[in-house]
């Protein structure tokens, strides 16, 4: 299924890499394709999510739409937090 990036997508990686927590397109493609798991979100959204290291993982923000997936945004968060 083809992924594209919305603009606050295309964004968040610079903002993060900035902030000292990069996130590579290569991290969140393997996010949407292989989650450890999909919550539903607000607005019809979903939320799929990755572990990227002992301390957090990563959380995809995206809506499904004619045959592609479109990336909303996305951002690390603390395991401790959205596991359990």
């Amino acid at each position: 299924m083809a992924v594209i990036f919305g603009p606050h997508a295309e964004g968040k990686f610079e903002l993060l890499r900035r902030r000292g927590f990069s996130v590579s397109k290569e991290q969140v493609l393997d996010c949407l394709e292989n989650p450890d798991r999909i919550k539903e979100g607000y607005k019809g959204r979903r939320v799929a999510q990755k572990v990227m290291d002992p301390e957090h993982v990563l959380r995809v923000v995206f809506v499904e739409m004619e045959g592609m997936k479109r990336v909303i945004t996305f951002y690390p968060g603390r395991r401790e937090r959205y596991e359990n």
